[in-house]
């Protein structure tokens, strides 16, 4: 059977993703999410979630630093989680289904952890262009042994002990809408087109399963 016929890609309620988010991504903590999508198996079970925001970072909005002068809808690929042991090539359908699902013309960024040992191979599967690493950041160790990487409303999160500086992710972009409009973003791109990164890719353990299985009505 066909990978497009034996699952099935549907908008969800964010609510549907927030166990999945908190237990079962690495990053572990929610985001800000527009448009959420789930991957569904012949049982209707819930088995992947993808989710898509607005860039923490500003300068993304419409497109500013991504380009010269186009300008389009600028969303971020934030948090892609789907169960252990899915067939080859079902995660790259999974991301390119939401990808159509999302409004056109768009400007899709996502970033790759190189401290999770990520490489950014899904991107590179579907056609997404590599601009680089983005800025290094810091994750902060607070008194309490809790961590954070984001240096935006940490102000309330207890006494830094720590300030530890972290690898520079990959930074991925896709291009969404028809062949005039990706030419137009193509042609006024700002940031330099750079060859894709390799390496080994590390996993991380994912392993926790939700108690609230989500069917597909």
């Amino acid at each position: 059977m066909a990978i497009k016929d034996k699952y099935k890609i549907k908008s969800i309620d964010t609510s549907q993703s927030k166990e999945w988010l908190l237990k079962k991504h690495y990053a572990k903590r929610l985001c800000s999410i527009s448009y959420c999508f789930g991957l569904f198996d012949e049982s209707n079970f819930l088995i992947g979630v993808c989710t898509f925001g607005f860039p923490p970072n500003y300068n993304y909005n419409n497109g500013k630093c991504v380009f010269n002068n186009y300008e389009c809808l600028t969303l971020e690929l934030n948090r892609l989680v789907v169960n252990d042991g899915l067939e080859k090539n079902t995660l790259s359908f999974f991301v390119s289904e939401c990808l159509n699902r999302l409004p056109k013309p768009s400007c899709i960024v996502s970033y790759a952890d190189a401290n999770q040992g990520h490489n950014g191979y899904i991107y590179q599967a579907t056609n997404w262009i590599y601009t680089g690493v983005s800025t290094p950041k810091h994750k902060y160790i607070f008194e309490d042994g809790s961590e954070f990487d984001i240096r935006r409303g940490i102000d309330n999160k207890g006494k830094i002990v720590d300030k530890i500086l972290m690898l520079p992710t990959h930074r991925y972009l896709y291009f969404n809408g028809n062949k005039k409009e990706i030419s137009k973003m193509m042609n006024d791109l700002k940031m330099k087109v750079e060859k894709y990164p390799k390496g080994e890719n590390k996993r991380y353990d994912n392993s926790y399963n939700p108690s609230i299985q989500t069917t597909l009505f």
